[in-house]
């Protein structure tokens, strides 16, 4: 239903999203709605397709974008209760009671999905967009800073754009001192540190392998949502990578993807 899902508008295409079952979760459909799309794809922003932004990179499809944020939302939405918590179409939401999410979007690209992120995790939550290739950091942040919240997001630390190797995960201490450090590897011990791991990694660029230090840096519990080339080198799976409050991971290879590679930056001539 992906390709009957494009609209005129932002609220069409969200809504035909929604109608076609690739959105389920009304706090999706409202992160979705917030985002306008028009700020971060060059072209024809409502189209439920791929669009290219340079430097041989794509923001992704809305369904895939979808499909990402719903997979990962129990990890994205702020944990208030110390026992089992629900909300609005999300049976259950994981992670450690108060602690704010800490959520990495490896191959930010556009910024889109970054800005989704960020209007899910709360007042207390950070959302970092890290690139591998320095134009699209800053595209990034030139695009989020297109409307009065990504302003907001950009200027209070809550959305952060990075330049990096995103198969290394990513690790930062307090850019200021008002603003938390985050990332680097999770703490397992019992009082686990506010500034260790991520809740949640989001890929969006295929990898070679299911990277290790990504999966060092979840938290307990936490998850990744990550595409991943085949041994054949030709066909990708999206995977999911989960870590249970004891540290046990569970990986599971969903669904045929079609994404580009997670790579070194391009040589420049």
């Amino acid at each position: 239903m992906a390709w009957r899902s494009s609209g005129s508008s932002n609220a069409e295409l969200v809504e035909n999203l929604w109608r076609n079952g690739l959105i389920t979760q009304p706090l999706v459909k409202s992160a979705f709605l917030s985002v306008d799309r028009a700020h971060y794809a060059p072209s024809s922003p409502y189209e439920d397709s791929p669009q290219a932004i340079g430097h041989a990179a794509t923001i992704s499809a809305p369904h895939m974008h979808a499909n990402a944020v719903e997979s990962l939302l129990p990890f994205l939405l702020p944990k208030t209760a110390a026992g089992p918590q629900s909300a609005v179409g999300v049976a259950s939401v994981e992670g450690q009671r108060g602690r704010p999410r800490r959520v990495l979007d490896i191959g930010s690209g556009s910024g889109y999905l970054t800005h989704v992120l960020a209007e899910l995790v709360g007042e207390d939550g950070v959302v970092v967009g890290l690139e591998h290739i320095r134009e699209l950091k800053e595209l990034g942040e030139r695009n989020m800073a297109k409307s009065p919240e990504g302003r907001r997001l950009l200027e209070s630390g809550r959305a952060r754009f990075r330049f990096g190797d995103g198969r290394k995960g990513w690790s930062e201490p307090k850019p200021t001192a008002a603003q938390p450090g985050v990332g680097g590897p999770a703490v397992e011990a019992e009082r686990k540190e506010e500034e260790g791991g991520w809740d949640a990694i989001h890929v969006g660029a295929a990898a070679a392998t299911l990277h290790e230090e990504l999966v060092r840096q979840l938290r307990s519990p936490g998850r990744m949502f990550i595409p991943v080339r085949d041994g054949d080198g030709f066909e990708q799976h999206i995977w999911t990578v989960d870590k249970n409050e004891n540290g046990v991971v569970k990986k599971q290879r969903l669904y045929g993807v079609r994404y580009v590679p997670l790579t070194d930056a391009p040589t420049k001539a």
